[in-house]
C-alpha cells in the first residue's frame, strides 16, 4: 500500500521558521508520483490549499503565503518539502500533504490520491 508520511511540525514563535517533509512510500509497490502539495486546516476552518508543485517543478501558492513559504521536491525520493519562514499566528493549523499519481503493482493499474496523516504547526509566543 502506498502512503504518505509527514514530519516537521511543532511550536514556533511568530517570525520563526519550520520545515515540513512528506515522503511517499510503498513496500513492494511500483508507483509514480505526479503533483504534490500541502494543505492546511485551522481551528474551525475548512482545509485550504497552501502550495502545490508538479513533477516538472512548477509551483503554485496561496496568496496568504506567497513570499514566505517555499515548496520543493525530490523526485528521486518521492518527497516534498515546505519551508515556512516569517510565520504568523494565523498560520497555525494542521498541515496535510497530498500527492497524486499512478500505481502499477501489486494492484492492477489505479490512480492514486494520497493524503498524509497531518502535522500540527502552532505559531505562538
Amino acid at each position: 500500500q502506498v502512503q504518505l508520511v509527514e514530519s516537521g511540525g511543532g511550536l514556533v514563535q511568530p517570525g520563526g521558521s519550520l520545515r515540513l517533509s512528506c515522503a511517499a512510500s510503498g513496500n513492494g509497490s511500483i508507483f509514480s508520483i505526479n503533483a504534490m502539495g500541502w494543505y492546511r486546516q485551522g481551528p474551525g476552518k475548512e482545509r485550504d490549499l497552501v502550495a502545490t508543485i508538479t513533477r516538472a517543478y512548477n509551483t503554485n501558492y496561496a496568496d496568504s503565503v506567497k513570499g514566505r513559504f517555499t515548496i520543493s521536491r525530490d523526485n528521486a525520493k518521492n518527497t516534498v518539502f515546505l519551508q515556512m519562514n516569517s510565520l504568523k499566528p494565523e498560520d497555525t493549523a494542521v498541515y496535510y500533504c497530498n500527492a497524486d499519481g499512478d500505481q502499477y503493482y501489486p494492484t492492477t493499474y489505479r490512480l492514486l490520491d494520497l493524503w498524509g496523516q497531518g502535522t500540527q504547526v502552532t505559531v505562538s509566543s
